[in-house]
């Protein structure tokens, strides 16, 4: 599956968040490293701390089924222009060796970034005695 499409996909998963305090949509995916697609959304919670990201959500989705290996991370937002994942879910990512991410940029084109160029320096399970 191309980026391109997978940027879709997101798109398509940023349609069904819920965001009533941010208004902000955000869809993402993950490709597990078995080529199996996961899918989430932002779910926002007036106690903000309890939302979630849709990056958080996808990564989730694919834990749940199993998924330990994650390749790729597009993110998608329907409300703005470039769209990064949060230090969070930076972290995240790194918990399941993700290879690369892509954003959209403000003019609805890709951005595709190896994981070290958006999280550098990275502390994670391998970096243990």
């Amino acid at each position: 599956m191309n980026d391109e499409s997978l940027m879709q996909q997101a798109r398509s998963a940023a349609e069904a968040s819920y965001s009533p305090y941010s208004r902000f949509r955000v869809g993402a995916v993950v490709v597990a490293e078995d080529g199996t697609v996961y899918a989430g959304c932002n779910v926002e919670n007036a106690a903000y701390g309890s939302s979630i990201c849709a990056e958080a959500n996808a990564i989730s989705s694919a834990a749940a089924n199993g998924v330990r290996k994650i390749e790729t991370v597009v993110v998608a937002c329907l409300d703005g222009g470039e769209c990064y994942p949060c230090g969070n879910c930076r972290q995240l990512m790194r918990e399941f060796d993700v290879e690369q991410v892509v954003v959209q940029d403000g003019e609805g084109g890709l951005r595709v970034h190896s994981f070290a160029e958006i999280l550098p320096n990275s502390f994670g399970p391998d970096s243990l005695p």
